[in-house]
């Protein structure tokens, strides 16, 4: 069944200005650039969905010829800071109302073509095996407290354990979500009720955030430490 990614990229940023459009690296367009040449390259994906509010990036859209990308001019309404994670998944199911979702982010810089093909395998592969969906993750292996001490070893047991011994945490890292718009209608999540935890290298899971981010991402970019 076809795979469509959406990107939401709304105008904007808080903590970093301009963060989707400045540029990044050797784009001169910066992360959106990147990102669409990224899901573009990926065979695996039948259309990419750009929703977004912002002129500059849709001027910029609108020069890329390739029949695989819909932009879609997203209401300002839906591109506040206030707008929930629950608005934009009825937002999503909108504009793909049947096949799989994969949701992205511009973000993201280093989930390039062939990190998506292989995700978008291991969808399909897992709903055979009975995951409903997926949702990529970063491994915390060290010690973990809250408030009221330890949340993922026991000091009553060992007080300092090797951290290669630690159960590890998953750290959702928002780089994909992908799970099939009947899901969206039904549960009206962008995950499902027993989706795959995708783990992923910490440096190609890089998300940009913060100002301090979008300076170590560059630096990784520059470096070459990771495939563009």
């Amino acid at each position: 069944m076809a795979v469509f990614a959406f990107l939401p990229c709304r105008k904007g940023s808080e903590r970093v200005p301009k963060k989707n459009i400045k540029p990044f690296n050797k784009f001169e367009n910066g992360l959106v650039e990147l990102k669409l040449k990224q899901l573009l390259g990926c065979a695996a994906i039948d259309k990419v969905i750009l929703s977004t509010n912002d002129t500059e990036i849709l001027d910029y859209a609108a020069t890329i010829k390739n029949e695989r990308l819909v932009i879609h001019k997203r209401d300002d309404t839906l591109c506040s800071s206030s707008t929930s994670t629950d608005e934009l998944v009825a937002h999503a199911l909108s504009l793909v109302p049947e096949g799989h979702i994969l949701w992205t982010h511009v973000t993201s810089p280093f989930i390039n073509s062939a990190q998506y093909e292989l995700i978008i395998k291991d969808y399909f592969e897992k709903l055979e095996t009975g995951f409903d969906s997926l949702m990529t993750t970063t491994l915390i292996h060290g010690f973990l407290w809250n408030k009221n001490g330890p949340i993922n070893y026991d000091r009553s047991k060992e007080k300092w354990p090797r951290t290669q011994t630690i159960e590890p945490i998953y750290e959702i890292n928002s780089a994909v979500f992908l799970n099939s718009a009947a899901n969206y209608a039904t549960l009206n999540d962008r995950i499902g009720n027993n989706p795959y935890l995708y783990a992923m290298d910490k440096i190609i899971a890089h998300d940009i955030d913060w100002p301090e981010d979008f300076v170590i991402a560059e630096a990784i970019a520059n470096n070459g430490l990771a495939e563009l």
